[in-house]
């Protein structure tokens, strides 16, 4: 990204360009939602400047910079504005603290999007000079135009082969538009559904586009016909080596959300629950490992490995000493070896995948998986989990707190 000097954001500040600035005395009162629906604008750069958008808190909106105390925490605060789940897919944006005139301000950089449209709480924000305001059906398809000729991640890629015919649309208009999108938005809504499917990238655009990577994963019929690889193998080992006997084994298919659930079926089916009756007046009941880690660590999986180039499952192996989770994909982008796991840092192999997740209930907040479940299965006594990041793939070994 671009790193701009204290005299190029003074220029920008006291230029005209006010659908790339936004200014914010502070983060008081009703700042914070304006910050964010301005960060969703800049990210869907309707006008198509393809450079980053502004927000400076500490100046006024006549252009004069008063300065605050930008501490820490006020910094933490903007960058949440990345990962709270509120902006999808997550947006990419800079948090930093300039001295502009001899005045401490908060400036965030929000870079233009590969995958627009951009959504904050099921509405799609854009900018236009001095217009604000939610998308209309026009602006949805100048913005479903920019990503069909943008640099798109993978899961936005068309796949000629497949139809709407292969999407389960009744799951489409009844769970996820209704999960997706601000009910008033819905009830204004006269769109086609081409249109719905565009909006929401299963479809790359309203006439007669291809369905994308991300339609049939989230609402194709029989994912597998077209993404042979995109699935779970599920293995429960009675031993601490894979020689040893297997006494549960499935191959978990269908949708995205077809095999979270049925997963969490098997890791609840084999997390065995031991019953203290002696250490204390009340009967106690311990699991073998803290579900929700298991559920942060499998997800993580599914969500970032790489589904191109590829026919390799996510592979779950339970034995009785451990749990190794496989990811196909090794680190992406900015996730090194060795920040791998640090809370708040995250980037985005599959961002669009990631939205959906996000829309289905399967994804709190962005970032916190890996550092929830290390936080679980430290309170319950566990070994930290081991981390194995390699080219191709990411190794996550969960060890039984008997060990």
């Amino acid at each position: 990204m671009q790193q701009f000097t204290d005299a190029e954001l003074l220029q920008i500040i006291t230029d005209d360009e006010s659908d790339r600035v936004e200014f914010k005395e502070s983060l008081s009162g009703s700042a914070p939602k304006e910050i964010r629906k301005a960060i969703c604008a800049f990210a869907n750069d309707l006008p198509r400047h393809e450079k980053p958008g502004f927000i400076f808190v500490g100046v006024k909106t006549d252009k004069t910079i008063v300065g605050l105390s930008v501490t820490d925490e006020l910094l933490r605060q903007l960058a949440d504005t990345k990962t709270d789940g509120n902006i999808v897919p997550p947006p990419s944006l800079t948090v930093e603290k300039r001295l502009l005139q001899g005045k401490e301000v908060a400036v965030v950089k929000v870079e233009p999007s590969d995958s627009p449209p951009v959504k904050y709480k099921g509405s799609i924000c854009i900018r236009t000079g001095s217009r604000r305001g939610i998308a209309n059906a026009q602006d949805e398809r100048v913005l479903n135009e920019k990503r069909r000729y943008g640099d798109r991640p993978f899961d936005l890629y068309p796949i000629p082969t497949a139809s709407i015919s292969d999407l389960n649309l009744i799951q489409f208009e009844r769970e996820y538009l209704v999960q997706a999108f601000d009910p008033q938005i819905l009830e204004a809504n006269k769109r086609t559904l081409e249109e719905r499917l565009a909006v929401t990238k299963m479809i790359d655009s309203s006439d007669g586009g291809a369905l994308t990577v991300l339609g049939i994963l989230v609402l194709g019929i029989n994912p597998q016909d077209f993404l042979p690889g995109a699935y779970v193998q599920f293995l429960r080992i009675d031993g601490d080596e894979l020689t040893d006997e297997i006494i549960d084994s499935e191959e978990i298919r269908g949708t995205i959300s077809d095999q979270i659930r049925r997963l969490d079926d098997k890791l609840i089916a084999h997390n065995r629950v031991a019953v203290d009756i002696m250490s204390g007046p009340v009967e106690k009941q311990t699991a073998l490992y803290p579900i929700e880690a298991l559920q942060q660590i499998t997800r993580n999986a599914i969500m970032h490995r790489t589904y191109e180039g590829t026919n390799a499952p996510v592979r779950v192996t339970w034995f009785n000493d451990r749990i190794e989770v496989l990811s196909p994909g090794g680190a992406y982008g900015a996730i090194t070896a060795e920040n791998f796991g640090q809370p708040d840092l995250t980037d985005y192999r599959n961002p669009n995948l990631a939205e959906a997740m996000r829309t289905l209930g399967y994804v709190q907040r962005f970032g916190m998986g890996i550092y929830i479940a290390r936080s679980l299965l430290e309170k319950l006594g566990h070994p930290e989990p081991e981390f194995e990041i390699l080219d191709n793939f990411v190794r996550v070994t969960i060890k039984s707190a008997q060990n």
